[in-house]
């Protein structure tokens, strides 16, 4: 008999019946308040559940399946991955910046690597380290300083050492060597994640990643097809050695950029960064660049482009934290495949590079790795603490309510069927 009801009706008199079925255990003493909200938090699940139903019906023929996993095109496609993507760009767009000016440097026969990112690093302590010294309490920079000095000195070696690192590589290698051999940085960083951010990874994400390698693959192969095979050939094991070595150093950077704006705070990784990063950067500048600063035939022309590369590194450092936070270190350097690609279509303006259709594939395939990347998302074991530093308005914690009824909703329907059961 109960066939010939509709099922949108019977869905809500099962839950109804959950309803009365609870209040009349021993075990529930609820008020008419308590009884009223769970009334309607009853109605709610069930046109929710039966809205659901519909919707995956009616866009069913939308779900596909890539072979490793199901996949709902409307799940996977969202704002957020939309977000993901433009902001990763804008990224690879501030990489080119500073690829550009370094180029019209090299040309004027301005070779200061340790000075240009002396410049991005007294700018990160102008900002993020003042707003450090204005901090009270525990957030302040000197409790910082007492307890994890250490640890924030490891992380600005690291950086400075990275970016110095892969600079000097082109003295002694290629150009493609060093396109193929910096992509080592993205396995390196899921070896450190898994290990020290306990991230962990689906087959999905092992796949999309050669899928970005291919795409890398097919840029370098572009560049040796138009002759851009630019470098020096001097001692090819050393060139590849420095960016392998450079590669190491990223991921330790990056690993722990992700665990501090995650679990602390975004102005204290950026904050640690600029203060360590000058001392460190100041030091070798003063060591191994006095001749060359010295030799800088200075003028406008020069000046801007030191002041273009700088603003460029500062915007690169301040808002890669943003991007790391909603996604993971492994997503971003991903994204950051295509900066190479960005330089090499300002080249074809700017420095008459020749132009492949290879370049269009390459940035076709880096950028549906990508998507396959963030479309099952990671998971940590690691739980994040303190996330909510930089924001404090962030809605992004569970309310004990909302717990609860995640909590119980499975315990609900299985109440459910056992009341029906009894009827």
């Amino acid at each position: 008999m109960l066939k010939h009801f509709p099922p949108k009706l019977l869905h809500i008199v099962e839950l109804s019946t959950s309803l009365l079925y609870c209040l009349s255990s021993t075990r529930f003493q609820m008020s008419a308040t308590d009884i009223y909200t769970m009334s309607r938090i009853n109605m709610g699940l069930a046109l929710t559940d039966m809205e659901g139903h519909e919707e995956e019906r009616l866009c069913g023929k939308f779900r596909v399946a890539c072979g490793l996993y199901s996949y709902n095109l409307r799940d996977v496609f969202t704002w957020h991955l939309l977000k993901t993507i433009i902001m990763g760009q804008v990224l690879s767009l501030l990489i080119c910046g500073t690829a550009v000016s370094c180029q019209y440097l090299a040309n004027a026969k301005v070779e200061t690597p340790m000075l240009q990112s002396f410049l991005n690093y007294a700018l990160l302590l102008l900002v993020y380290t003042t707003m450090l010294c204005t901090r009270k309490g525990d957030r302040n920079i000197l409790q910082i300083l007492k307890t994890k000095w250490w640890k924030y000195l490891v992380m600005g070696l690291a950086d400075v050492e990275a970016n110095y690192t892969v600079v000097k590589a082109y003295q002694f290698t290629t150009l493609t060597s060093i396109q193929l051999l910096d992509c080592f940085v993205i396995p390196v960083l899921m070896v450190l994640s898994w290990f020290f951010l306990k991230t962990r990874y689906k087959l999905v994400h092992f796949v999309a990643v050669g899928v970005c390698l291919l795409g890398v693959g097919a840029m370098v192969g572009a560049d040796i097809l138009a002759g851009r095979d630019q470098g020096s050939t001097s001692d090819v094991v050393l060139g590849d050695g420095l960016v392998l070595l450079s590669a190491l150093l990223y991921a330790v950077s990056n690993v722990c950029q992700e665990y501090t704006v995650k679990n602390l705070s975004r102005v204290e990784f950026l904050g640690m960064m600029g203060l360590f990063g000058t001392l460190i950067s100041g030091v070798q500048l003063a060591a191994l660049e006095t001749q060359a600063v010295a030799a800088i035939k200075w003028d406008f022309h020069i000046s801007m482009l030191f002041v273009v590369y700088a603003l460029c590194m500062y915007a690169l450092y301040s808002f890669m934290p943003v991007v790391v936070k909603m996604t993971s270190a492994t997503a971003v350097n991903l994204s950051l495949l295509t900066a190479d690609l960005f330089s090499l279509f300002c080249g074809i303006f700017l420095f008459h590079y020749t132009f492949s259709t290879l370049y269009i594939i390459s940035f076709v395939v880096i950028t549906v790795g990508f998507v396959m990347f963030n479309a099952v998302p990671t998971y940590s074991v690691l739980p994040e603490s303190g996330s909510n530093e930089d924001d404090p308005t962030d809605a992004s914690a569970e309310s004990p309510l909302d717990h609860l009824l995640s909590v119980g909703r499975d315990t609900e329907r299985t109440e459910t069927v056992t009341a029906l059961a009894a009827l």
